[in-house]
């Protein structure tokens, strides 16, 4: 009797230590399982969205539309002293847009640089489909604004300039935003609501222009630097 009652002892505890290796097995293979979803979830993501945005070029970006913003402020009240006028002339308007041009090819530049730069970095492709899908998402509000807004300028129209500029780049944004960073969505977000602010304050278009181009570029930027490029950076080291 009593060898029994200790075979079923070591039968049961036999059971038990089956069971609990049993379940760390199926626990470590299910640990495993969730990894490999993540990897190929992070795959599928590098190859449809572009995720090596950088940061620090949206800051950049955001001081050069202050400082050309600034520097516009100084042509138009120069201007006014000359003519005792604060009306907009085509001379006026031609140095305000090669101004703009200036500030748009540097920022581009800057884009350009500092994000293959960080492409580079974080071992990505600089042109995958999440590139062409970004790049075109992006052009047609974008182009489409530039035509109207050209439009606007040849025909005098030149208190629209502003609002329409920020209202296309902010659709822009939202619209590409599926194929980048989420941050980039609100940002856009935020552009349209200027433009909209700026439609209904004429006489402050030139500021909400600082502030939509400068300031909210500025804003997200440093998040998006501290979060992304930041963190990259870390991670490397």
């Amino acid at each position: 009797m009593h060898e029994i009652f200790y075979t079923n002892r070591l039968f049961i505890r036999f059971l038990l230590f089956y069971f609990a290796i049993q379940s760390t097995f199926k626990m470590e293979q299910k640990e495993q399982y969730v990894n490999e979803i993540k990897a190929i979830r992070q795959m599928m993501e590098q190859s449809s969205r572009f995720l090596s945005l950088s940061g620090l070029s949206g800051i950049l970006i955001g001081v050069y539309a202050i400082i050309g913003a600034y520097i516009a402020h100084v042509i138009i009240k120069g201007k006014e002293l000359i003519n005792n006028s604060a009306s907009l002339n085509s001379e006026l308007v031609s140095q305000l847009i090669v101004l703009a041009i200036f500030v748009l090819l540097v920022s581009i530049v800057t884009i350009i640089i500092l994000t293959y730069r960080k492409t580079l970095r974080d071992g990505y492709k600089i042109w995958n489909k999440g590139t062409r899908l970004l790049i075109l998402n992006l052009a047609v509000p974008l182009l489409s604004g530039g035509i109207l807004t050209s439009i606007f300028v040849v025909q005098g129209f030149y208190g629209t300039v502003a609002p329409a500029l920020l209202v296309f780049y902010g659709l822009a944004l939202v619209n590409a935003a599926k194929f980048t960073r989420q941050e980039i969505y609100y940002m856009g977000l935020c552009q349209i609501v200027t433009g909209i602010i700026a439609a209904l304050l004429p006489g402050y278009a030139l500021i909400l222009w600082a502030f939509g181009f400068g300031v909210i570029h500025i804003f997200y930027g440093t998040i998006m630097h501290f979060r992304y490029d930041h963190h990259s950076k870390t991670k490397k080291s």
